[in-house]
């Protein structure tokens, strides 16, 4: 199980809200904790002697108390977050050990090391309430799916929304450059190809760039084009720990790295154009993201063919529809000066981000518009 703690290529978070406490006086019981605390990023405060009543035992996020040290241990106030740790898996006396503590968790090494490693850094990151996560499509190719999650993210960002971009698609050539930020400093996807385990939410977000109030997980310009799995879900689950809103641009091709992006979105958005080979192309796509994605909506876009409307577009997907995604006069001319999508805030496609956001953050609609969140469609 050790070997699922490798983090090759990760940033260090080296600003922490505080790592656990540490008791035991078995040196190579300490040695993997420490190595553990290390894999999760967290500093820990390791205790030996007898407990004072007051101090590290009270404040620690939780606190890791070794089968040598429950007795020592004894006298301490009850609290959450307190886990008794060992190797013996045969010890018939555990349980008795841990009533004694208030422990709330038996924890037998090296079995339990991955579940620990997240425990620890969940503790250490104060982890809250998930970020918004949604995720953009395209029915075919050359839709406007890029430009609208750009523009999510950057009216998400304006609105004072801690805020994440992460470009999915290999072979898009880099949501950076619709920023405009190709040339700035900060880590990009071949940084994390290698990662595996846990990313530091903290490190994540320090080691991007940021790009009008935003952070911006993009391609570099080198050859490589390969998300694993294991990057994508590191990478994604790191960044739904920070809050706020993430926006996940995604190719139409759905591989095993896409699936993994899929099943941590809590909403879906196809952008369809308003023409027949463009509904036909989207089914496809659709039926591959629904096969992960539970809630998959449309957002179509004109000008429509002659008879469809964006009524008709979503009635012929089966799916709900967000709205229509307005045209925005200038938007290449825009880009071209280095404001991307939405940055104009009376413009048409910011209103309609804007719009998708307040509906996302209203109270008492029914259900909400995402699973888990408040809020309605935007149409």
């Amino acid at each position: 199980m050790a070997g699922s703690l490798a983090q090759e290529g990760l940033p260090i978070d080296e600003e922490r809200r505080g790592g656990p406490l540490i008791v035991t006086e078995d040196v190579e019981l300490l040695d993997d904790l420490l190595r553990l605390c290390a894999a999760a990023g967290a500093v820990p405060e390791v205790h030996q002697g007898p407990l004072g009543r007051r101090g590290g035992w009270e404040q620690a996020p939780m606190v890791l108390v070794g089968d040598d040290a429950v007795l020592r241990c004894r006298g301490a106030a009850r609290r959450r977050g307190v886990m008794l740790v060992g190797r013996n898996q045969d010890d018939p006396g555990v349980w008795r050990r841990a009533v004694e503590i208030g422990a709330e968790y038996v924890l037998r090494l090296p079995d339990s090391e991955g579940w620990l490693v997240d425990q620890i850094a969940n503790a250490a990151e104060g982890v809250g309430r998930p970020a918004l996560t949604v995720g953009v499509m395209g029915g075919r190719g050359g839709s406007g799916a890029s430009t609208l999650a750009c523009a999510l993210a950057v009216t998400a960002a304006r609105s004072g929304r801690r805020t994440m971009l992460i470009d999915g698609d290999p072979l898009g050539g880099g949501i950076d450059v619709l920023l405009g930020g190709e040339g700035n400093d900060g880590m990009r996807w071949p940084d994390f190809a290698r990662s595996k385990g846990r990313v530091g939410s903290g490190a994540l977000e320090e080691s991007l760039p940021a790009l009008h109030g935003l952070r911006v997980l993009s391609w570099g310009r080198d050859d490589e084009v390969v998300i694993p799995p294991q990057a994508m879900h590191a990478v994604l689950a790191a960044a739904r720990r920070l809050g706020g809103v993430v926006v996940v641009d995604l190719p139409r091709r759905v591989d095993e790295s896409v699936s993994e992006a899929l099943a941590q979105l809590d909403l879906g958005l196809l952008v369809v154009p308003g023409e027949l080979r463009a509904v036909a192309a989207a089914k496809r796509v659709a039926s591959a993201a629904g096969m992960v994605l539970e809630d998959l909506r449309v957002v179509a876009r004109g000008p429509y063919a002659a008879g469809l409307d964006e009524q008709w577009v979503a009635h012929a997907l089966g799916l709900p529809l967000v709205g229509d995604l307005p045209r925005e006069a200038g938007l290449p001319a825009s880009q071209d000066g280095g404001r991307p999508p939405g940055s104009d805030p009376r413009g048409p496609l910011a209103r309609f981000c804007t719009a998708f956001w307040d509906l996302a953050d209203a109270p008492g609609s029914g259900g909400g518009l995402v699973a888990g969140h408040s809020g309605g469609g935007v149409s």
